[in-house]
């Protein structure tokens, strides 16, 4: 028999696990992962801890955004970006998107499930390549110099040479050279169109940001050379099939970007849409990859991605703008010292792609939104959405 001092410590201890239960971080088997196909769960603002007056409102106020950057048949194209490489598609869908809360949706408006071009949003999908690679063990070092592994006549000049994968991740590698026809100096009208620049001496790799197409398609290129598959299938067998996605996207390359790898021809991806190809995904699949990142690399019981890749590739390069690994961030290191978004956390990050396409990404609260198509500022949409959040 217990003496009613044991009775106590007894009462005393399971009050102290009760307590502890509840304060016990959710373990992944609770996290809720949409299951392939169409079935992806909603809820009702209220059931997530949002007000549903106030998403309605930033709803209506995301389908007043459609672009006017891109016209619907893509026919100012070339004006903006310059003489295309490869295929468009005929038409997109009209401004669109989605909230995620918990990772359930908890608000969706337009065609979420045309497949469209997303231009730079596919340059975070290449440096989730790049660490899976790296994971992979086929680069020993992210800091590496990239022609310790690539022997294909791209890095042997004094420029290119000690060009490091962590360079080319950060838009800092000053990668000397052409690429399919195009040259990395974005020098002429016809080839860059609006995006042309002036010429400029090139500065020592690693210590210079710019933003730079032709040097992302020759990363592309070198994870190429490494995988000894088409990229495309590696997106398709490390990323998309685990998370779900549909079978309606593409990784669209140019004709001409072609390589010889262990002596068959395999096509090259770009890191966007500027001269047509690109990845085609439509704004579901989309919030699949920004809710992968959500959830630091995992989908259900796979870790497709490291946590510490995503950490680091969400973490400010010290140079240039707010910029990790090909991702966008919020932590306002810019020269201004303002953030990208601010009514957003520091610690939001995005991909963000031309026209706008953009995939936003909250931890802080727990959200993911994609916007597609649209001429505002997502500043003005995430501030909306934050607005609706009542815990």
């Amino acid at each position: 028999m217990r003496t009613p001092l044991l009775r106590k410590l007894s009462q005393y201890t399971l009050v102290v696990i009760a307590l502890s239960a509840c304060h016990r971080p959710a373990s992944t088997s609770t996290t809720y992962y949409p299951p392939s196909g169409n079935n992806w769960e909603h809820r009702i603002p209220e059931k997530v801890g949002m007000d549903a007056a106030l998403l309605d409102q930033a709803v209506a106020f995301a389908k007043t955004q459609e672009t006017t950057q891109m016209t619907p048949n893509f026919s100012t194209q070339e004006e903006i970006f310059g003489k295309l490489l490869g295929p468009m598609t005929s038409s997109r869908a009209a401004t669109n998107g989605i909230v995620l809360r918990h990772g359930y949706i908890v608000a969706e408006w337009g065609d979420t499930q045309h497949p469209d071009p997303t231009y730079s949003v596919a340059k975070s999908v290449l440096s989730t390549v790049a660490g899976i690679t790296i994971e992979r063990g086929m680069i020993a070092d992210i800091h590496d110099p990239v022609a310790k592994l690539i022997h294909d006549g791209g890095y042997e000049s004094e420029q290119n040479r000690p060009i490091t994968w962590e360079n080319h991740l950060t838009q800092t590698s000053e990668w000397e050279g052409s690429m399919w026809g195009k040259n990395s100096d974005f020098v002429g009208k016809e080839a860059f169109g609006k995006g042309e620049r002036k010429p400029r001496a090139l500065q020592k790799p690693g210590s210079f940001y710019e933003y730079n197409d032709v040097r992302i398609n020759r990363l592309a290129l070198s994870l190429l050379r490494l995988w000894k598959k088409p990229l495309p299938d590696v997106v398709r067998d490390e990323i998309m099939n685990p998370i779900g996605a549909s079978d309606t996207w593409r990784y669209v390359t140019y004709p001409n970007a072609t390589a010889d790898i262990d002596g068959k021809q395999m096509p090259s991806v770009s890191g966007g849409t500027r001269w047509g190809g690109g990845l085609w995904i439509n704004t579901r699949d989309e919030a699949r990859f920004g809710y992968l990142f959500l959830r630091q690399g995992r989908w259900g019981n796979k870790q497709i991605v490291s946590s510490d890749w995503v950490k680091q590739a969400t973490s400010p390069s010290p140079h240039g703008p707010d910029y990790g690994y090909l991702w966008w961030l919020n932590t306002g290191t810019s020269s201004t010292g303002k953030k990208a978004w601010p009514d957003g956390p520091a610690t939001s990050f995005a991909a963000i792609g031309a026209g706008s396409n953009t995939i936003w990404v909250d931890p802080e609260h727990d959200i993911v939104i994609v916007w597609r198509w649209h001429n505002g500022s997502p500043n003005e949409l995430i501030k909306r959405v934050l607005a609706a959040i009542k815990h």
